[in-house]
């Protein structure tokens, strides 16, 4: 099968690859689409970050190179002789995390966790086989694309239920890329009554504006703190960065009022420097998301079943996998009017 397989910084490959024989306890999907995740940007761009090299991951047992691809849908082509919860010909999303399991399902992220696509062979191909746990059945008002969405919805609902948000809060979100936009759609649906976005791009601001953000700006342009406290003099309720980088690390708490909160969702590539007096200064709290507990990723396919998460319009464009490397990574890399990148497979809806 064809299949885009990453060897290392800017060396990402489409070519044959033989899928592993079936586990029992694993079903075969036949991909239908498949999203280009900025982790996965982050891999191309500067990798190997979560890719492992050299060693195998010692949850997954694979390493590099690695089929990539860790969002995506399609429809279950074999079952396992083990496997009970799942038939042939379901409609499918991918619940991509792997974890240790030690703890709590809700918690046991943060006890050793990896993914499919990351850490084993992905969603950048024709077919995957996957563990049982890690199907998820879609509803018939989802399409398979809206499957694909499912993960990086997910990471956005996760990151508003990090933050506590109450209806009628305030938010601002720093960076408005695909999760930035995503965390966006969450905090609307979860009742945000302003939201603030910033970004450099005038293309994802319009973006923003067209999926429910309240207030707009050029953070290149403006002091997004001054921006912010001239409407809302207190600050925020809740921040969200979704950056990545020192300024808007310091930025996001700085525009949070006291006692609020700062939620960091993205994925910093390189350490920053930062005096923690800010935060004994303004009694702001601190916390993280990464990723998403299995919970939150059943309640994100019900929310979206419903129709009350719509991730539709972050959809900028779909592309061939055999175009994946230009139409899609240097594409996300070089043009800021992208946001999230399909990857046709099968193609079916």
């Amino acid at each position: 099968m064809k299949a885009a397989v990453w060897y290392g910084e800017k060396d990402i490959r489409v070519e044959e690859r033989e899928l592993k024989q079936l586990k029992d306890n694993e079903v075969t999907v036949r991909v239908a689409w498949a999203g280009i995740c900025g982790s996965d940007l982050h891999e191309y761009q500067e990798g190997p970050v979560f890719i492992p090299v050299g060693e195998p991951n010692p949850l997954t047992g694979q390493q590099a190179p690695i089929t990539m691809g860790h969002e995506f849908a399609g429809i279950v082509e074999k079952v396992g002789k083990d496997v009970t919860s799942v038939n042939v010909g379901d409609r499918v999303a991918i619940n991509p995390m792997y974890t240790y399991g030690r703890k709590h399902q809700d918690i046991d992220a943060y006890d050793g966790f990896h993914f499919i696509g990351l850490g084993s062979d992905g969603g950048f191909a024709s077919h995957v086989n996957a563990g049982e746990k890690h199907i998820c059945k879609l509803p018939d008002t989802m399409t398979l694309q809206d499957g694909a969405l499912v993960e990086p919805m997910a990471v956005a609902v996760q990151a508003v239920k990090e933050g506590g948000m109450q209806f009628g809060d305030t938010v601002a979100v720093f960076g408005a890329g695909p999760i930035g936009l995503l965390t966006i759609i969450a905090a609307k649906a979860a009742g945000a009554s302003k939201i603030f976005a910033f970004d450099l791009s005038e293309e994802r601001l319009a973006k923003a504006k067209e999926l429910g953000a309240t207030h707009l700006f050029n953070s290149g342009q403006v002091d997004p703190v001054q921006a912010i406290r001239d409407i809302e003099p207190d600050g925020v309720d809740v921040s969200f960065e979704v950056a990545g980088v020192a300024p808007t690390f310091v930025q996001a708490i700085d525009a949070t009022r006291a006692r609020g909160t700062m939620v960091i969702v993205s994925i910093f590539a390189r350490p920053i420097e930062w005096n923690p007096m800010q935060l004994t200064n303004t009694g702001v709290k601190v916390t993280s998301s990464i990723a998403y507990t299995p919970t939150t990723f059943q309640q994100t396919v019900d929310l979206m079943g419903t129709g009350q998460l719509n991730g539709r319009g972050i959809i900028t464009s779909q592309i061939e996998l055999d175009d994946i490397v230009e139409k899609g990574f240097e594409a996300l890399t070089n043009d800021k009017s992208q946001a999230k990148i399909l990857v046709q497979l099968s193609g079916e809806l």
